[in-house]
């Protein structure tokens, strides 16, 4: 579900910021005193020595000049029901990981029945024809790997890993997943029962709400701007329609079949084609494509006696296929994507309104959007909302200094190169390629793109693609001590919000 993918970002967020977080933290060391005068010397004390000149700090070495990424030597093939298939050998560790990407995820539910796919997610671990889910999860074990199903808005992704020697066994496990799945309805009831449980904990969560009403804000009555269903909605689903969903939805054609580590290519390149050559083609890939909106407008909810309120502030924006979408990104973790950004040091380190804020770029297939998030005292409210706006329009009239953005690039570069250091990485990276129909350029010149971006560039891609004016702002909290203060902040305003 789309909030759990959010969710996640949020935690991959918070985990990327806290070594810097940790550096930035002052111990205190108290020294424990008897609270005894000092004893006076027997006799009259000698001149102090001057104390000894300190060693010299070594100047730490200039770092080296950022290396593309070198994309390993991959074997892609397409077998003759559409399905496609890509093999990267990586790394020395006997490993392998898996992953099964169908395009067919919460954007491809009808109206009424939202929350299908996560259920038919949930299923496909529930067993197979041959496999019941115990004896599937004993057998990838023994495999010395797991399992899981992941669905989001665009996709059901079927991750798996095992030891080098079990790949083309595991190839044929996730086959028979995909292929094969009982979705037994003896376990329909307790997968929708905890289902709802998950969902009703998301709404309960202020930054859920939040989110909620700004991407509806958004993307209207697209699948992008749906809210989570309600329980009497979840209660409403049926086995039935999962199955529909399935047949209309799931096909070779929507398929791809990723494969990363230490394996023989051969082998798995045969039980690939031998265990996924049977899936039916099904649909051609489609995705409705969203026409996102600005919506200049503020809205409040209620959270009576919160201490603190959450903030949404943001707009539409540019996807990864489109060509300023490098220095969106450059532009974003200097304005407040990074523990250094501008944005952070402003409310967080300066000011003491929040703990963690942070903005991000949500991407979907042709379409995005850009996103200030924080939750900020209460009282504080309106100077939040008033220094976040003021960051974003004094990047758009100053560029950054040249010192200031080289640090940006390398850890923007830094990031990637990490994103891409184990097969998981580089099998989501190549995912991403997929989806968006990129090429192999896009990750192969990526950081030769990130560091060619200038400090010019960066205002202006804050001036055409985070225009205060045309941001919608949703703040959750108490209404009785919040609305006051965006009244005030919205009074002085140049430009109406």
């Amino acid at each position: 579900m789309k909030i759990l993918v959010n969710g996640l970002l949020c935690v991959a967020l918070a985990s990327a910021a806290a070594p810097a977080a940790l550096a930035q933290t002052k111990v205190k060391v108290k020294t424990k005193t008897t609270g005894a005068a000092p004893a006076k010397p027997a006799v009259a004390a000698t001149p102090a020595a001057a104390p000894a000149p300190s060693t010299p700090r070594e100047t730490p070495p200039a770092g080296g000049t950022p290396r593309d990424f070198k994309l390993p030597a991959k074997e892609e093939f397409t077998l003759s029901n559409g399905l496609k298939a890509k093999l990267v050998p990586y790394g020395q560790v006997p490993k392998v990981t898996m992953m099964v990407a169908i395009q067919a995820g919460n954007v491809h539910e009808e109206a009424g029945q939202v929350g299908v796919a996560d259920l038919l997610g949930k299923l496909l671990s529930e067993g197979t024809a041959t496999l019941s889910a115990q004896q599937l999860a004993d057998k990838v074990a023994r495999m010395g790997g797991d399992l899981s199903v992941s669905v989001g808005m665009d996709q059901t992704q079927i991750y798996a890993s095992c030891l080098s020697e079990f790949a083309p066994e595991l190839s044929a496990v996730l086959a028979d997943v995909v292929l094969h799945p009982t979705l037994p309805e003896s376990e329909f009831a307790r997968v929708k029962a905890d289902f709802k449980r998950q969902m009703a904990l998301a709404r309960a969560q202020p930054g859920t709400q939040a989110r909620q009403k700004f991407t509806a804000a958004l993307y209207g009555t697209h699948p992008y701007g749906r809210p989570i269903p309600s329980d009497a909605e979840i209660d409403a689903l049926t086995l039935a329609q999962v199955k529909n969903f399935y047949q209309t939805q799931f096909g070779a054609q929507r398929t791809a079949v990723f494969v990363a580590g230490k394996f023989d290519n051969a082998a798995v390149r045969e039980a690939i084609t031998k265990a996924w050559v049977s899936m039916p083609k099904g649909p051609a890939p489609h995705i409705e494509i969203a026409k996102s909106q600005t919506r200049p407008d503020i809205t409040t909810l209620d959270r009576p006696n919160a201490p603190q309120s959450t903030i949404i502030i943001g707009l539409p924006t540019v996807d990864p296929s489109h060509p300023d979408f490098i220095r969106t990104r450059v532009m974003n973790s200097l304005l407040g994507g990074s523990f250094g950004s501008r944005i952070t040091r402003n409310i967080r380190e300066d000011k003491g309104y929040t703990y963690s804020p942070y903005s991000y770029l949500e991407t979907h297939y042709r379409t995005g959007n850009w996103s200030q998030n924080a939750d900020v005292t209460t009282q504080e409210t309106g100077n939040s909302l008033k220094e976040i706006v003021y960051e974003i329009e004094r990047l758009q009239k100053t560029p950054p200094t040249a010192e200031e953005l080289k640090g940006i690039q390398n850890y923007e570069s830094g990031m990637f190169v990490l994103r891409n250091s184990t097969p998981g990485g580089i099998i989501g990276q190549l995912n991403t390629l997929e989806l968006h129909g990129l090429p192999d350029s896009y990750l192969t010149e990526q950081v030769k793109n990130i560091n060619a971006v200038t400090p010019q560039q960066v205002s202006e891609t804050a001036r055409k693609y985070v225009r205060p004016e045309a941001m919608t702002i949703v703040v959750v909290g108490d209404k009785k001590i919040i609305d006051p203060q965006i009244k005030k902040f919205q009074a002085s305003r140049k430009k109406a919000l």
